[in-house]
């Protein structure tokens, strides 16, 4: 054994049945080229070939959408059942799947989304129809997303959308954008602003890819000239668009960087490790410590999203994203350190560079959990 292989648990049990239950499902439906591609990932998300493959193997199953309500289409899982599933796929090399449709926007229209909404979205998502992407930082509106100016023009039933977003993942893929437009030209900050469902094939939209360090076209700036979409495609008032935008966030940062992926980065490392013939003692217990860290966070993360510590919902999603990201960079570079000419793990150490600037910085985090605890 060469130590990359291990099986992981997580640190809270699921019920046998149903892990015996995924296990035999995993070992039948992960086929040989679908662990390849897996394993070749250096980024958020497997080749879009492998992706697509996979995803409607676990729509066949029903396991699209672990975490949703089972009314809406969705597995219903506890969070033991999610984090079980996530370590499961891990140790098999599963294609890394990272849908905004099921993590992010999927679960707002549930909460806050109007039948309407949920009859035309919910469905489509689930089945792969659409493709979500995510339109909220601009050129000027990053960490400070309030200073977003993309204009939202009001004409009759419609918004006409002039401007442009920046940083959007996945956006050359996706079929729909959900984002965050001024629809009152006077107003600053989080006043004035509307939560946008649209069409990504509306005339005026342009997407121009951007090439990260690593080689990849994970983001994408996109350009809205004069786009006309419907008013009655949002969530929430007009207006009150920036509360509807911290609800996604909230979700969003608790989904960007899993258990799951922090267990796939390190038996990656690991991996690296052995092929490089890695023999000194203090990187193997540098691993191990790794390992020990992955199970604390997962330990920390079932207890908060359990509401089982006296911690407010946006304290935790911070304290979550910041840990969960810094661990995983910790990861990368760890696999670096191993095998330093391996391209793979430069790639993998490069495509976790910007995890602790997407979906607030590790600084606008720590703000937060000091705010929370009273400091000025």
């Amino acid at each position: 054994m060469d130590g990359s292989f291990e099986r992981v648990r997580p640190y809270v049990g699921a019920d046998p049945a149903f892990q015996r239950h995924v296990d035999a499902f995993l070992d039948t439906a992960l086929t040989e080229p679908l662990r390849a591609a897996g394993r070749a990932t250096t980024g958020l998300k497997s080749s879009p070939q492998a992706c697509a493959a996979w995803s409607a193997i676990l729509r066949e199953q029903g396991w699209a959408a672990p975490s949703w309500p089972a009314e809406h289409g969705g597995a219903g899982w506890t969070t033991a059942q999610r984090l079980y599933f996530e370590n499961a796929c891990a140790e098999r090399d599963a294609p890394l799947i990272q849908s905004s449709g099921v993590r992010t926007i999927g679960p707002l229209i549930i909460a806050q989304g109007s039948a309407a909404q949920k009859a035309k979205h919910l469905p489509a998502i689930l089945d792969g129809r659409h493709e979500w992407c995510q339109g909220f930082s601009e050129p000027q509106a990053g960490s400070d997303l309030s200073a977003l100016n993309l204009r939202a023009e009001r004409d009759g039933d419609d918004f006409i959308l002039t401007g442009s977003k920046l940083w959007t993942s996945f956006a050359q893929y996706a079929t729909h954008i959900f984002l965050l437009a001024r629809c009152d030209a006077s107003s600053e900050g989080g006043d004035g602003l509307v939560f946008l469902l649209v069409e990504m094939n509306r005339p005026g939209i342009h997407v121009q890819p951007i090439r990260f360090i690593d080689g990849e076209c994970e983001t994408n700036e996109v350009f809205f000239d004069a786009v006309r979409t419907p008013a009655a495609d949002r969530i929430g008032d007009i207006g009150q668009g920036w509360k509807m935008a911290k609800r996604l966030m909230a979700i969003a940062r608790s989904n960007n960087t899993t258990t799951g992926m922090l267990r796939r980065a390190l038996r990656a490392a690991r991996r690296e490790s052995v092929l490089a013939g890695e023999t000194d003692p203090e990187m193997h217990r540098k691993l191990a410590g790794l390992s020990q860290r992955i199970d604390a966070y997962e330990a920390l993360e079932h207890h908060a999203v359990s509401q089982q510590i006296n911690i407010d919902a946006a304290s935790a999603t911070s304290m979550l994203k910041l840990m969960a990201t810094e661990l995983h960079q910790s990861i990368t570079q760890a696999g670096l350190e191993c095998a330093p000419a391996s391209a793979f793990a430069q790639a993998k150490y490069l495509a976790t560079r910007a995890a602790t600037i997407y979906s607030g910085t590790s600084e606008v985090h720590r703000n937060i959990l000091a705010r929370a605890i009273g400091c000025p």
